[in-house]
């Protein structure tokens, strides 16, 4: 896989999954519920006007970008972490689904390297009329099960910070973890590095 085409599949499926107005909405609750729980120490405050603020993003992208699916799923996300938060009464969990997201990905992406079916593999090195057979190319296969470590180191480092921070019940510094190590500046640096590492490849050697 050449590098033109590894980008324009990487642009396509981060497209597919929201792009930049999902990680926008994803970052802003996050941020917003942690600022509006500092300022007002209550919790079903904070949550509301977290929810608030993701309604606004999701009526924005659904009238102007007509993609009503992806801005109900990240309203239903932030709704049900404001649900819980709230019902509760603790703020630390309106970050728990984040928690548990990491530790849930974390072992599918385990799971996915020992069985050698790397998720990264099954998301970009799929090819028309030959959707596996990457599988039998050594040498692509061990750069997608790299590619899929990377993704594994960080929910293990994500999960090894946020669990204890969760249990302890700190709630600005689980706030922010939750922003870098389960957001979007943690996984843009895990698409930087596999795509770096799909397209620095040996003369001769095919990604």
């Amino acid at each position: 896989m050449n590098s033109d085409l590894l980008t324009r599949r990487s642009l396509s499926l981060f497209a597919a999954v929201g792009g930049w107005r999902s990680v926008a909405e994803s970052v802003a609750s996050r941020v917003v519920f942690l600022v509006a729980y500092l300022l007002t120490g209550h919790v079903p405050t904070a949550a509301l006007i977290a929810v608030g603020a993701v309604v606004v993003l999701a009526a924005l992208r659904a009238f102007t970008d007509r993609k009503f699916w992806q801005a109900a799923f990240g309203l239903v996300t932030v709704a049900g972490s404001a649900l819980l938060a709230g019902s509760t009464g603790q703020a630390v969990d309106f970050y728990l689904p984040s928690v548990l997201i990491q530790v849930g990905t974390g072992a599918v992406v385990l799971v996915s390297i020992i069985v050698r079916w790397p998720l990264v593999g099954l998301v970009v090195g799929a090819r028309p009329g030959d959707r596996f057979g990457w599988r039998r190319d050594r040498e692509r296969l061990r750069r997608y099960q790299l590619c899929t470590a990377v993704f594994l180191a960080k929910c293990t480092i994500a999960t090894a910070v946020l669990v204890p921070l969760y249990v302890a019940g700190r709630v600005t510094p689980l706030g922010i973890a939750s922003i870098l190590l389960g957001g979007a500046p943690a996984a843009g640096l895990c698409v930087y590095l596999c795509w770096r590492i799909l397209r620095d490849r040996p003369a001769g050697v095919e990604a």
